[in-house]
């Protein structure tokens, strides 16, 4: 993230291959929050959380991509936000690779940012995952309970389910070597006003790196309305990365505080040859039946399904069907 002329070019973690290329971001006529320190003082996180919805975005701005010797250029949308995709000219291996984003006003380059793009090694799986009530603990469901974890906590007093991250590590290494990890994608209906303190939260407890793919930005009179977006963008996103990688297996993980078993059962039945296994955790007890339903629809596409509470069984599912192995 760069700031210049207080215009600031926020860019987020891209990913794809050479011939399919992705990056997000925004332009903001203001410098958004950032976190300097981390403390259990309860009014200090309130105030952190409410300044990351005051931001101001900077629509129908020009902005140019300056990949190697490709020079691309969009316009922001109402909320500032942009996207690129691309074919790269030249071919890209994998790892991290460093891209330019600079707005341009009559004058030329008013602001530069720069950020990463993520292209995976070619691996057999690849791993897409709903992140709040699926890996952060979030009271999705209920807003008063969210909105209170939200503002009281940090990213690191924020609570992981016990050994999501042990099994989230297991799955990075499933049949590959640990130089050389199996992608992660991180869909989520949390907006892209988090997305500092989500990659803190997912660094502090060491879980794979990966890409975000989270939801518009909202301002500060939406704070109250955080978490809850339609979840039709979702499905959209997750489609979008199946077909970037149309070769890869995926495995789908979440959770039925929400919308993720209708959304993956949807996504098993469209591309059944693609999803590999379905894990959902049970953290609503009410929505059960409904879930055991749409699951069973899955597992009829050949897709292997796990309705787990604690990772533990998720571990072991995940061994009973070969995708990781004992530890030796």
């Amino acid at each position: 993230m760069n700031k210049s002329n207080n215009k600031t070019i926020k860019i987020y973690p891209g990913y794809g291959h050479t011939g399919d290329l992705v990056l997000y971001g925004h332009v903001f006529n203001n410098k958004p929050a950032q976190r300097y320190n981390y403390t259990n003082n309860i009014l200090i996180n309130i105030i952190h959380i409410v300044r990351l919805f005051f931001v101001n975005p900077l629509p129908f701005a020009k902005i140019e991509l300056v990949w190697e010797n490709q020079l691309l250029q969009t316009i922001t949308e109402k909320d500032g936000f942009f996207k690129f995709e691309w074919a790269s000219a030249t071919s890209v291996p994998a790892g991290w690779h460093t891209v330019t984003v600079n707005y341009l006003n009559k004058d030329g380059i008013a602001a530069s940012g720069e950020g990463s793009l993520f292209v995976p090694h070619v691996t057999q799986y690849g791993f897409i995952s709903d992140i709040d009530d699926t890996v952060l603990v979030s009271h999705s469901s209920t807003i008063r309970k969210r909105l209170r974890t939200l503002f009281t906590k940090n990213p690191r007093t924020r609570k992981i389910f016990k050994e999501a991250a042990e099994h989230y590590k297991l799955l990075a290494d499933a049949h590959t070597e640990p130089d050389v990890p199996n992608p992660f994608f991180y869909v989520s209906s949390s907006e892209w006003n988090l997305f500092d303190d989500l990659v803190d939260f997912f660094d502090h407890n060491q879980l794979p790196k990966g890409a975000f793919l989270l939801n518009q930005v909202k301002r500060w009179y939406q704070l109250f309305k955080t978490g809850k977006t339609k979840h039709e963008g979702k499905l959209i996103r997750i489609v979008r990365i199946l077909h970037t990688f149309p070769k890869q297996k995926f495995v789908l993980l979440g959770d039925n505080s929400q919308q993720d078993p209708a959304i993956y059962a949807s996504i098993a039945a469209k591309y059944p040859s693609q999803i590999f296994a379905v894990y959902i955790r049970n953290i609503h007890p009410e929505k059960e039946k409904s879930a055991t339903q749409l699951l069973k629809s899955i597992e009829e596409k050949d897709v292997y399904t796990c309705f787990f509470k604690n990772n533990t069984e998720a571990i072991e599912h995940s061994k009973k069907i070969g995708l990781i192995f004992d530890k030796q």
